[in-house]
């Protein structure tokens, strides 16, 4: 029979061997290194920079809203959205019974006008001949000479009434000022409507533009006269390079983003008005590495990438230059040489000197 005693030395002798070896465990696994696998890219050099690329669509280089110059009844609409004008061509119709009065009534007016000139300058025509021989005074010449000129202010006057009101019955038609097609319409015939209210968008013939709304983290590489290909959304075959002409210096209150034209050379006729584009910046052959946005860590003089050294299979930080970052392409002007493998995922849980494993090594 054991005794007790021994029977309790024993087990505690295995407890304690036990415990050792956990311990030599943990500190073997504490001293294992952490290895982490990660994704990554051989950087190369840029034959030609890749820009920043954008969604947009194709708009009128010139666009314009036309209207009546006065208000009235809409009598007629000879448009409608798709129609295609030729300059001169009828638009709409006001009613025009109160314009056609209005003309009348100054023609009216501008005979009395001449019928009071005829007689007051016939007045002044005896009168004058009258003063030549004593018979009248020089007092009552001069003021029937001043009749003869208010009378003949009066003809101008009148002249003139009718001049404005010929032209106000003009402005009861409205045609197109250049050749071009209609894009919207306004007001249908029986409304009512204001001077300089919108009948019809047109837009004209001559050029088309590239329009699209930039993020503000983009819209510094879209400077003036910067070259962009804008090709059909769906069909990249189907494309015309333009130039920018146009960044709005305010962002949009809503979207935060700002608007950018860039004016279309020779466009084909697969880029039609309102159709989908994607504009991509084409920028000049120059020195610097394209990556993705994705390795970057950090932002402006902060930014830096991870260098796996694939001997030794660690990673260490290194600063760079951004020159332009995109929505998903960032070209680094500085810090990256041709052959340099850059971690681009994970980059925010590396640590410097860290083990890392490249895709397709061994465990």
């Amino acid at each position: 029979m054991i005794h007790p005693l021994r029977r309790s030395g024993a087990v505690f002798a295995c407890i304690a061997v036990l415990a050792l070896a956990a311990c030599n465990t943990e500190e073997e696994e504490t001293a294992a290194p952490v290895v982490r696998p990660v994704r990554t890219i051989t950087v190369t050099g840029l034959a030609e920079a890749d820009g920043p690329t954008f969604s947009g669509r194709v708009e009128a280089a010139d666009q314009v809203s036309v209207a009546f110059r006065i208000a009235g009844r809409l009598a007629e609409r000879f448009v409608d959205v798709g129609t295609e004008l030729q300059a001169g061509d009828p638009i709409a119709r006001l009613e025009p019974q109160n314009e056609r009065n209005a003309v009348r009534s100054a023609e009216a007016a501008l005979v009395g006008a001449e019928a009071a000139f005829v007689r007051a300058d016939n007045a002044a025509t005896r009168h004058r001949e009258l003063l030549a021989r004593g018979v009248t005074a020089q007092a009552y010449f001069e003021s029937v000479d001043q009749s003869r000129t208010a009378a003949q202010a009066q003809v101008e006057a009148a002249r003139a009434q009718l001049a404005i009101a010929k032209d106000l019955l003009g402005f009861t038609e409205l045609d197109a000022d250049a050749k071009g097609v209609v894009t919207a319409v306004g007001a249908e015939p029986g409304e009512v409507v204001a001077a300089g209210q919108m009948i019809a968008r047109l837009a004209r013939e001559g050029g088309r533009d590239g329009v699209f709304d930039v993020p503000a983290q983009s819209v510094s590489a879209l400077g003036p006269d910067v070259a962009v290909r804008v090709s059909l959304t769906g069909n990249p075959s189907v494309f015309a390079v333009g130039r920018v002409r146009e960044v709005s210096p305010q962002a949009d209150p809503v979207t935060r983003t700002f608007r950018v034209r860039v004016g279309l050379t020779d466009p084909p006729a697969g880029l039609r008005l309102g159709t989908g584009v994607t504009g991509s910046v084409i920028l000049e052959a120059a020195a610097g590495f394209a990556i993705p946005v994705t390795a970057l860590k950090g932002e402006g003089e902060a930014a830096a990438v991870w260098i796996v050294d694939t001997r030794a299979g660690t990673v260490s930080l290194r600063p760079v230059e951004v020159a332009t970052r995109g929505a998903g392409t960032a070209r680094i002007a500085s810090g990256l040489e041709e052959g340099d493998v850059v971690v681009t995922a994970g980059v925010n849980v590396l640590t410097e000197g860290q083990h890392v494993r490249l895709p397709g090594a061994e465990s």
